[in-house]
C-alpha cells in the first residue's frame, strides 16, 4: 500500500480526494481481483472519479418546458448570476450598514426594490412561496378559521397541499362554496368572528371549465373590508408584466392583485418573476411588519446568495431587462429561427446515423404555470436503427452536461425552444458520439 501511494500514478488521486479515501478505494480493487499497480490505481482513480462526482450538475433543457421544476425552474439572468458570483467570492454587507458602521438589516437589500416595482407599502422576502403562505398563516391565523373555497384547496406539489399547510401553521380551514362554483355569498355566509382571513389561491396548475363562478376581486375587497378580516392572495407565479404575447392571457400581475385590494400577496422568486428560489409577501406595511417579527420569520429568511441574486432581478425588472431574462428570451424566440437551428442538428444528426426531421412542437412555461396553455416550438425527433427512444433518452442523459430530452410515439424529441442556442454546438457532438 505504502509503494503504491508513493508512487507518481498515486499524485493526482492523492491531491484530489485525500489519502484516506484513495487507500479505501486501493483496498476495494485488491478485493476485487486487481493486482498489477497500474491495474489497481487505474481503478481506483474511476471508482473516485465516480463517488467525487458532483450530482448537482448543469443540464441541458431540451423538454419544451422553461420552468421545468426538476430542472431548477428559471435559469438566472445576468444581473443575478454576476450580483451571486460577487457575494460569494467574499465578506458580504449582509446585515451590516457600510454608512453608519452599525448593524443593518438584511431584508433591506430587496425591501424598497420590492416596493417600488410593485407599488406595495412593504415587502418581506423569505426562501419560497410556501414559507411566506405558512409564515402568513402562522403569523396572522393561528388558532383562528380561514376561509377558503373548495375551488382552490389546491396541490402543488410533494407535500405542498392547502389543508396540510392551513393545518401546519396552526390555523383552521372553513371550506365554502363549491368545486366549480363560489360566490360572493358564500364567502359571507362563511365569515363570523373567529374567522381571521380569507385566502384565494390563483390557479397557476390547473384550469376548472364550464358550468363556473367566482366572485370578482372587488367583491372579496368590499367583503374583507366590511368584515374586518385579512385578505391573503397566493398569486404564485410572480408574473410582473402582461403575458399575452407568450399565450397567457388574462395572467393576473402581483401588482394588479394588490390594486384589486388584496391586504397580502404571496408570489414564487423563481417561476415567472425569473430570479433564484425565493418567496416574496407584499402589501399592508402594519400586516408585513407582524409577519416580519414572527419567530419564524428567522426559520425561512433567504441567505446572502438569495438576496443578491433576487436584488438584481428586482433592479433588472424596474429598469424593464426582463425580456433579456433566459426563459422570456426563449418564449420570444422566432419559428424560422428554431426551425434553421433544428435543420442544422440533423444534419449532425445524419452524420452520427441517427434519423433526424425537424417536426412541429408545443411549449409551456410549466413549474406550476398556466396550466394547457401552450405555444408553438419546432423539436429535433430522433430514431435509432440500434437503439430504442428510452435507451436513447438515456444515452443523452448520461452525458455531461445530461441532455434531456421526451419520449413520445416511440422517439426522442428535443424541443429547441428551450435550448440555448449556445447549447447547440454540445448537442451535435453528443449526436455524433451516438453512432
Amino acid at each position: 500500500m505504502d509503494s503504491l501511494l508513493g508512487s507518481e500514478a498515486a499524485r493526482e488521486p492523492l491531491r484530489l480526494y485525500g489519502r484516506d479515501a484513495v487507500k479505501e478505494e486501493l483496498r476495494r480493487a485488491i478485493a476485487s481481483g486487481h493486482t498489477l499497480p497500474h491495474a489497481l490505481l487505474d481503478a481506483a482513480a474511476e471508482a473516485l472519479s465516480r463517488r467525487f462526482a458532483a450530482t448537482l450538475s448543469r443540464a441541458i433543457n431540451a423538454t419544451g418546458v422553461l420552468l421545468h421544476t426538476n430542472l431548477g425552474r428559471s435559469p438566472l439572468s445576468e444581473p443575478a448570476r454576476e450580483a451571486l458570483g460577487e457575494v460569494a467570492a467574499g465578506y458580504s454587507t449582509l446585515e451590516y450598514d457600510p454608512q453608519t458602521g452599525q448593524r443593518g438589516k438584511r431584508q433591506d437589500h430587496v425591501r424598497g426594490l420590492a416596493r417600488d416595482l410593485f407599488g406595495a407599502p412593504d415587502a418581506l422576502a423569505v426562501n419560497n412561496n410556501a414559507a411566506a403562505l405558512l409564515l402568513a398563516l402562522t403569523a396572522l391565523a393561528r388558532g383562528r378559521l380561514v376561509v377558503v373555497s373548495r375551488g382552490e384547496l389546491v396541490a402543488i406539489g410533494g407535500s405542498f397541499k392547502i389543508p396540510e399547510i392551513l393545518e401546519a401553521s396552526g390555523a383552521r380551514l372553513l371550506e365554502v362554496g363549491t368545486t366549480n362554483r363560489t360566490t360572493i355569498e358564500d364567502y359571507r355566509r362563511g365569515l363570523g368572528p373567529d374567522v381571521a382571513m380569507v385566502l384565494t389561491v390563483h390557479p397557476s396548475n390547473y384550469e376548472i371549465r364550464g358550468y363556473t363562478a367566482r366572485p370578482a376581486p372587488e367583491e372579496i375587497a368590499a367583503l374583507a373590508r366590511e368584515t374586518r378580516v385579512v385578505w391573503l392572495h397566493d398569486q404564485g407565479t410572480g408574473c410582473v408584466e402582461p403575458l399575452d404575447e407568450f399565450g397567457l392571457p388574462g395572467e393576473p400581475t402581483v401588482a394588479r392583485c394588490l390594486a384589486d385590494g388584496a391586504d397580502l400577496v404571496t408570489f414564487s422568486g423563481d417561476k415567472l418573476f425569473c430570479g433564484p428560489q425565493a418567496g416574496l409577501v407584499v402589501g399592508r406595511a402594519d400586516l408585513v411588519a407582524t409577519l416580519a417579527g414572527h419567530p419564524v420569520a428567522r426559520a425561512v429568511r433567504p441567505d446572502k446568495l438569495t438576496l443578491a441574486a433576487l436584488a438584481a432581478t428586482l433592479a433588472a425588472w424596474k429598469r424593464g431587462a426582463w425580456r433579456e431574462f433566459p426563459v422570456y428570451r426563449a418564449a420570444a424566440r422566432p419559428l424560422a429561427e428554431l426551425e434553421r437551428r433544428g435543420t442544422a442538428l440533423a444534419a449532425a444528426a445524419g452524420q452520427g446515423g441517427i434519423a433526424a426531421e425537424v417536426s412541429g412542437s408545443e411549449a409551456v412555461f410549466g413549474g406550476g404555470t398556466s396550466p394547457e396553455k401552450t405555444f408553438p416550438s419546432r423539436a429535433l425527433v430522433l430514431s435509432h436503427d440500434r437503439l430504442g427512444a428510452e435507451e436513447l433518452a438515456a444515452r443523452l442523459r448520461g452525458r455531461r452536461p445530461p441532455i434531456i430530452g421526451r419520449v413520445e410515439d416511440g422517439r426522442l424529441w428535443l424541443d429547441l425552444r428551450s435550448i440555448e442556442p449556445s447549447e447547440d454546438a454540445q448537442i451535435a457532438a453528443a449526436l455524433g458520439d451516438l453512432r
